[in-house]
Formats: structure tokens, C-alpha cells, sequence
């Protein structure tokens, strides 16, 4: 703290509204309204010295909650400047502009000048506002003689208050002062002492105490209390040392007398805390007594809000009966007999499910929903119209009894939200039930309580969590139960998912029925081959093939970018992702039926802008000599204003340091080389089909997997060996027994195919047949690959390679029948995000192309084969291998 300061004749001041600053007192500022923030950029910021300001009290801060109001007659005219003279303690200001004139401002005509001790600029995220916070320190009184206005802040003519050198020699001669720094001193060390006993800060205040004048120890030590206003406008008042030093001798006493109150006070809650344990004690010795009496009062009252939570909860007759029943057998029983816990959690769980607690359901509104679904999912047509015509009979028959919905599909295609979205539109809570690796018949009905640890199934269980009778209940995988030695949950679903039975379903827990019939039902999977039909027959499917890559991409411009670049805390001017792009990685890195891969593509992008933005941050220094921002900037920032004057912050808190907005010049946008360095190489092209079927022997075919439509490279070679027939590829039985068939066909038809000399009719004589199907790792089974096979074998003997450009899918017969397969759809969609451009299907299977987007059609050549000849006449260059005779 400085001993002496020559103040200049002018000083700018900054009001302080219900606060005063006392010489030798430290606060700390937030500077945010217009008139602030240009004080100190102004005065302090754009200084090379650290320059002095004035700090002068207002008595109503409501009054004075903008510099502007206060200077509106100087808000013309920034660089000229307007004096008014101090009458009293007010400062009138006048409109210049016709306006009607404010409330007089109460100013104070005495202040302290201080300087800043630290100063540092912030700029708001994201509006871009530019606020001061600096550290003051209080130096000397001084009063007011004119006030006059520069720009949106004022300064005033000052005249020092303080004592010379010399006049305070004088004073500190005096007896009476000389008294009254003992006085003080002695007060002040005796609070001390008792400040040392509860933190550490004493040492630092024995050291003022024996350095600092007492004069200057008064305003420290009164400015560290809790005081009125008006208290400290008194301290400011006081110019005589004297009258000062007998003013904070007065506070810090009646400080000290407040701290020996609070301790008397916590010695007695203490006492109190002591008797209560006594009590607490005494009262639990009590309670123990009552239980080997069999009297326990806590447990009959525990028992009776249990009753009356029972009579609430509109238990169904029966229902009611048996729980009375067990509640009296619970009223019989004490607490520490077997079973007890387990009864009462049995009641409570009685208590708590909704047995007539429906949820209000609101008015359905058919647009409304066909909106909802359009704002939801693109493209699914055909699943949308069926969702539409299922809520329509539910609005003109409420308690009609549907049909349960079972979305049917590859992963990523949005069967789970489109249940989400039925609630939605019903406008009934939702709950999902997963149901994937499911193995206990227990998990669906419930264990019965006689084991321990007994607990409802999943479906009772959810209706508690959910909390009312009639919500969406989602049955998620419902294909990927198990059955072992602890049952079938398959089976147990028989009951839950029949309209007929479901009224009184029957949990083992429970052990009453419990209606189910309210609840709307919807399940999903992956495939319909591992659910059971009898389970199947009471669904009705909805098929979800996949999408297509027009439908991909504007899956991914509508839904996809958006929600990865909220998740990632970016926006468009960040990054931009073109069509093209977007196009690319569909072509190139994806190839599934849904968009999670393409959604996660998406978001690997997103992370390395986020790395990029987050590298251009710049932090702005909280020291001094930080380059300051630009002037246009500035004033941009300036005009926005705020309504606050100040914020005074705890000098403890070190949060001031900001950093500042991000500097991006341009949004990041992605081309074909970012694509290629932050996703790798392309893992898809179009030549991919071409390369595997360059050499004789190998046919490209059309499966159905669990993650939709696939192409299946099918490899057949002969080496010498004893006619026997080798397969490869982790394949099933049925496939298996594919390849026997179509060998044995091709053996039948050799000179009709022209496959062998006329004495040479024994395909396998002197060799083997190997065929393998690639990736080997995945299991492959199916009845789809017939025609396949058959078309690489005849491959193979008649050393002619199969278009590269078709694929083919069916299954056929000894006699050479094409016969129909499954997923048609899902596998022209696969053959078309492989670039194939001719597709060979089963005759009996063009009805089904009717399910297959016109748009994918029109890219297409699909071609149709009733038998075996069909297939191979369409699969070859020129037509089938027998127009041309081929040795081996």
C-alpha cells in the first residue's frame, strides 16, 4: 500500500452503488455496461502508465443502473465535455432531446481514489461482448468539486482530503489518540486471537498491526466487516484520525461481540447435539425392548401407510382379497421371522402397480402423426401407410384389440424408433423391454417367490417403472431369445402378445392375473427364421429392407449431419459436408442396409474438424501487455451494452481467465482428399465384382443376411483327385446339400451342355471338385444358393468366365425347376449398392419386385429364369455353354 499519492487535478469516476471503497481496501470488478467498459478501456487499458480512477458511492442502486441514464445530456457530444456543479449530494441530469427528464441521482461528494492492480479484457462466447475485471486498490479520499461528462462516463475536478505528513505528526502526538490506538489495538488483538483459533490468518494481521499506522489499520480492518451502507458512507466521512480510529474501535468490538454470541451459541446446540444422541440411544434400547415384547409402534405405523398405499391403488376384487390376506398374515408375523421382508416387498409391489392408472391418452390427429413419422424417418412408404392405417382404426375404436406389430429388419434401419413414434402419436408413455439373450422362462413370467431372490418379470416390472396400464411396450430382438433347461421365453410370450389371453396374464410372482390387454404391444427383429411361428402366427410383420443410396443420402443431408454436428458441439460454419461427398463415402465405405455405419463415417469426419476448431482457440491473456483488440471490433462489441453496471466478485475466486471466441476464417469443407485421409482408403469400388469373376469358375450370387441383402462370391476349382466333392466357407447343412444338388445336375447334363467329349461323360473322373465360399469366418446357410452353384461349375468345366455384371439368386430341383426364394428386396437393394447391373431371379418371384423401389428398378436389368437353362442362357457371354463345344 502506497504511503503518499499525488492526485492529479481531474479523475474519471465509476459509481458504486450500496458499496463503498476504503483507503488501503482491495475489491474486485466486473465492468460489463457501456459506460464501464469504455472507463477502462480508456483510462487503464489503452495507458502504458497504470492510470488512477475515482470511486464514488450512489446511495440507490435501482436508480442508477446504467451510466447512461445518468449523462444522458452528454451522449451527443463524446469527445467535447459538460461541467455541472455539485450541489449537495445529488447530481441533476437534464434531456436534451425533448425527452422526459429522469430521477435525480443521488451521488455522494466524497470518494476514494484507487488504481488497478490487475486488469484483464474478456469476450463472451457467443455474443461477442467485451467486459473488464480488475482488481482495485483504495489509495485516498478526495471530494468533489465539478462534475463533467467525456463520452459515456464522467470525470470530476477533485480536491485531496487527506492529512500532510506533517498534521499527522501532530495528531499522533496527541494523548487522546494515543489512547485510542491502545484502545484499538487491544480490541483488535483480542479478536485476533480468536480468529487464530478457527483458520490460519493471523500471523499476516499481527504483521499490519505492527507496521501500518493505526489511522490506515481502521479502514482495513472496518472494510473486511459485514456493515450498512450507511456505516460506511459514516467511515468515509470521517476525515479527523481520531473520530476514524473511535469509529472502527466501535465496530471491531461490536465484531467481536457478535463472534463470542455464535460461540456460546454452538456450545449450547453442541450440549443440545449430546442430549440428543443420549436420547437417540436411550430411545433405540426402547425399541429393542418393544420387539422382544412383540409391541413394535413404528413397525404398526410402517404397516398402516402401508394399508392405506393398498386401498389407493384400485387393486381389482380378487386381486384385493388376496392381497388382504396377506397382509394380515404380514400383521402376524415380527420382523425378524423368515419371510417377513419378503412379503412386505411383495405388498409393495402390489401396491405400487397400475392396475386402473392409465395414462391420458391424447386426441389422435391423423395429419399430426403422418407428419410426426415424415419428420422422424425418410423414405418407408409402405411402413409409414400401415402405421397410419393401424392408429385409424384405433381412433374410431379406441379399445379395439389390434394386431401386435412386429418390425422386421436389418440393424440401422429405424425399427425402434418408429415404435417410439407410435407412442408419440397416441400420445401414451413408451418403454422398452430387451429382450435379446433372453434365456429364462423366469425373465417373462416372473420366478415364483418360494426362491430367494425372487423378483416380477420384465413385463410387470416395466408397467411399475412406467407407472400406468396402458403404455407402448416395446419388445426389443424379440428373435434372439434363447431356450435351455430354465425354459422357453419364446414360448412364455404365447400368452403376453394374444389379444385372447392377455387380460389375465399370469406372473409367477404375483401369482394374480394382471390385464395386459390395454398395453400396445410392438416387437421387433432382426430376421423371422428363429422365432417360433406359433409366436410369428400371433404377429403381424412389417418388413424393413433397407434403403437405397438416393434414400441414404438424404437420410444423411436431413438427419445425419445435423445431429452429428450437435453431438460434436459444431455447426454448419464449422464444417460442411457437399452431396458429392456424402455420396462417396455411401459408394465407397459403406455398404449396409442401414445407416449406422454411414452415420458413424459421418461422425469420424466430424472429430477431426472438431480437432481443427479446437486448435485455432485463442486465449486471452489476463496480463497487460496483451495485444489489444481491434477498434472496430471494439465498438461493434461496445454498441451491444448491458444493463448492469458491475458485478464485485470474490477476491478468492480465480475464474477471470477466458478464453477467447474461436478464430475460424472459413468452414471446413470436405473433398475427396480429406475423405481418403481421415477414413483410409476406399474399402468398396465398383470393379469388385469384376475382378472375382475374371477366371472361369467363379459366380456371383444374392443372399439374405441378418444385416440385410448381400453378394456372395461363389468359387469352384477341380484338382486332381478321386471324384469327390470338397466344401468350404463354415457353410450349413443346407447349403451342403445345395452343392450335392447342382453337381449332380451338372453331371446329368453333360452332353446336353457340352461340357466333355462323348467318351469322356464322367466329370469327376481322376479329380476332385473343390468349392468354396469366401469369408470364411461368417456362417453361411440357406436354401438360395442353387443356381449359383451350378452356374460356377458349369463355369468351371467349360472354362467360360460369368458376367461380371450379373448376380443371380434361387433355389433348384434335381430335374433343373428354379424355384422361388425369400427377400427379394433386400436382395436387389444389395445388388445395387454393389453396382451390379443385371439381376437373375426365379419366375416365380417377379410379383415380389413390386416391394422394390422404381428408382433402383430403372438401374436394374432384372431377368427371369423357370429353369436351370434359363439361368445359365442369361449368365454368359453368347448364351449357355452348349452352343460351343469346350474340352477340359
Amino acid at each position: 500500500m502506497a504511503e503518499s499519492v499525488e492526485l492529479p487535478g481531474r479523475l474519471a469516476i465509476l459509481p458504486f452503488s450500496n458499496k463503498v471503497l476504503l483507503p488501503g481496501a482491495f475489491i474486485r470488478i466486473r465492468c460489463t455496461s457501456l459506460s464501464s467498459v469504455k472507463l477502462m478501456e480508456q483510462e487503464l487499458w489503452q495507458r502504458e502508465d497504470r492510470g488512477l480512477i475515482g470511486i464514488l458511492p450512489v446511495r440507490d442502486a435501482a436508480e442508477t443502473t446504467s451510466m447512461d441514464s445518468m449523462l444522458s445530456q452528454g451522449a451527443g457530444s463524446e469527445s467535447g465535455e459538460r461541467s455541472s456543479k455539485v450541489q449537495g449530494s445529488t447530481f441533476d441530469t437534464h434531456n436534451v432531446d425533448g425527452k422526459i427528464p429522469r430521477e435525480v441521482i443521488h451521488w455522494h461528494n466524497r470518494g476514494v481514489a484507487a488504481r488497478a492492480l490487475h486488469l484483464s479484457r474478456e469476450v463472451e462466447k457467443p455474443s461477442g461482448t467485451v467486459t473488464y475485471v480488475v482488481v482495485l486498490e483504495g489509495l485516498c479520499r478526495f471530494s468533489i468539486e465539478e462534475f463533467s461528462t467525456r463520452g459515456p462516463y464522467c470525470t470530476a475536478k477533485i480536491s485531496p482530503l487527506e492529512m500532510t505528513k506533517a498534521e499527522m505528526d501532530q495528531v499522533e502526538q496527541d494523548p487522546e489518540f494515543v489512547t485510542l490506538s491502545r484502545q484499538f489495538k487491544a480490541t483488535a488483538m483480542e479478536l485476533i486471537s480468536i480468529l487464530e483459533r478457527k483458520q490460519t490468518t493471523g500471523g499476516r494481521i499481527n504483521v499490519l498491526l505492527e507496521t501500518l499506522p493505526f489511522h490506515k489499520l481502521a479502514d482495513i480492518f472496518v472494510a473486511s466487516f459485514e456493515m450498512s451502507f450507511e456505516e460506511q458512507l459514516s467511515m468515509l466521512d470521517s476525515l479527523d484520525p481520531k473520530a476514524r480510529l473511535s469509529k472502527a474501535t466501535e465496530l471491531v468490538d461490536r465484531h467481536l461481540q457478535s463472534i463470542r454470541v455464535a460461540e456460546k451459541i454452538t456450545q449450547k446446540v453442541e450440549g443440545q447435539l449430546s442430549k440428543s444422541q443420549k436420547e437417540y440411544l436411550l430411545r433405540q434400547q426402547m425399541r429393542a425392548i418393544k420387539e422382544e415384547l412383540g409391541d413394535n409402534e413404528d413397525d404398526e405405523d410402517d404397516l398402516a401407510s402401508l394399508e392405506r398405499k393398498m386401498q389407493n391403488a384400485r387393486m381389482p376384487s380378487n386381486v384385493w382379497k388376496h392381497a388382504q390376506r396377506e397382509l394380515r398374515r404380514l400383521k402376524k408375523m415380527q420382523p425378524q421371522q423368515p419371510g417377513y421382508n419378503s412379503s412386505r416387498v411383495y405388498l409393495e409391489l402390489l401396491a405400487d402397480l397400475p392396475w386402473r392408472k392409465a395414462g391420458e391418452e391424447q386426441e389422435l390427429d391423423l395429419k399430426a402423426a403422418k407428419d410426426q413419422l415424415d419428420c422422424d424417418h425418410y423414405g418407408l412408404m409402405k411402413v409409414k401407410q400401415r402405421i397410419i392405417e393401424y392408429l385409424a382404426v384405433r381412433k374410431l375404436k379406441p379399445d379395439a384389440r389390434g394386431p401386435i406389430l412386429c418390425f422386421v429388419g436389418p440393424p440401422g434401419v429405424g425399427k425402434t424408433s418408429l415404435a417410439s413414434s407410435i407412442a408419440s402419436a397416441l400420445g401414451r408413455k413408451f418403454i422398452r423391454i430387451s429382450l435379446g439373450g433372453v434365456k429364462d422362462e423366469a425373465d417373462i413370467r416372473g420366478h415364483r417367490r418360494t426362491y430367494i431372490g425372487s423378483m416380477p418379470g420384465r413385463l410387470i416390472d416395466g408397467l411399475k417403472r412406467v407407472g400406468v396400464c396402458n403404455p407402448v411396450m416395446l419388445l426389443d430382438e424379440i428373435d434372439k431369445t434363447c431356450s435351455d433347461v430354465r425354459g422357453d421365453p419364446a414360448s412364455a410370450l404365447l400368452e403376453v402378445l394374444d389379444p385372447e389371453q392377455n387380460k389375465s396374464f399370469n406372473d409367477h410372482y404375483l401369482n394374480v392375473p394382471f390385464d395386459l390387454s390395454d398395453v400396445i404391444f410392438v416387437a421387433t427383429a432382426n430376421r423371422m427364421q428363429p422365432i417360433p411361428p406359433p409366436l410369428l402366427d400371433r404377429m403381424e410383420v412389417i418388413e424393413l429392407p433397407g434403403y437405397t443410396h438416393e434414400e441414404k443420402l438424404r437420410i444423411a443431408m436431413q438427419y445425419l449431419i445435423p445431429r452429428v454436428l450437435d453431438q460434436h458441439g459444431l455447426s454448419s460454419a464449422f464444417l460442411q459436408i457437399p452431396e458429392d461427398m456424402v455420396k462417396l463415402v455411401i459408394q465407397r465405405y459403406t455398404r449396409e442396409a442401414g445407416v449406422r455405419s454411414l452415420e458413424r463415417k459421418l461422425a469420424a469426419l466430424a472429430r477431426a474438424a472438431a480437432v481443427r476448431v479446437a486448435e485455432q482457440e485463442q486465449a486471452v491473456s489476463v496480463s497487460r501487455d496483451v495485444h489489444k483488440l481491434t477498434s472496430p471490433l471494439l465498438e461493434n462489441r461496445l454498441a451491444e451494452g448491458a444493463e448492469m453496471e458491475m458485478e464485485v466478485i470474490p477476491m478468492g475466486v480465480s475464474n477471470y481467465e477466458i478464453s477467447n471466441a474461436f478464430r475460424t476464417a472459413s468452414p471446413l469443407v470436405v473433398d475427396e482428399a480429406m475423405l481418403e485421409k481421415i477414413l483410409g482408403p476406399p474399402r468398396f469400388d465398383d470393379r469388385e465384382a469384376a475382378d472375382c469373376v475374371a477366371t472361369p469358375g467363379v459366380s456371383v450370387g444374392l443372399v439374405w443376411t441378418n444385416f440385410g441383402g448381400e453378394v456372395q462370391f461363389v468359387e469352384a476349382t477341380s484338382v486332381v483327385g478321386n471324384g469327390e466333392l470338397h466344401l468350404t466357407g463354415q457353410l450349413g447343412d443346407v447349403i451342403k446339400e445345395s452343392a450335392q444338388i447342382a453337381l449332380t445336375w451338372v453331371r446329368t447334363r453333360v452332353a446336353d451342355l457340352k461340357l466333355a467329349a462323348a467318351v469322356e461323360t464322367n466329370l469327376l473322373q481322376g479329380r476332385d471338385v473343390h468349392i468354396h465360399f469366401p469369408a470364411g469366418a461368417v456362417p453361411k446357410d440357406g436354401p438360395s444358393a442353387g443356381v449359383t452353384l451350378v452356374t460356377a461349375l458349369v463355369s468351371l468345366f467349360s472354362e467360360r468366365c460369368v458376367r461380371a455384371d450379373t448376380a443371380m439368386t434361387g433355389e433348384m430341383t434335381l430335374r433343373g425347376l428354379v424355384l422361388p426364394v425369400g427377400g427379394i428386396k433386400d436382395k436387389v437393394l444389395a445388388a445395387h449398392r454393389y453396382g451390379i447391373k443385371r439381376v437373375i431371379l426365379p419366375e416365380r418371384n417377379f410379383k415380389d419386385l413390386v416391394e422394390v423401389p422404381a428408382a433402383v428398378l430403372s438401374t436394374l436389368e432384372i431377368l427371369v429364369a423357370k429353369r436351370m437353362e434359363d439361368v445359365l442362357e442369361h449368365a454368359f457371354d453368347g448364351g449357355c455353354p452348349w452352343r460351343q463345344h469346350s474340352k477340359l
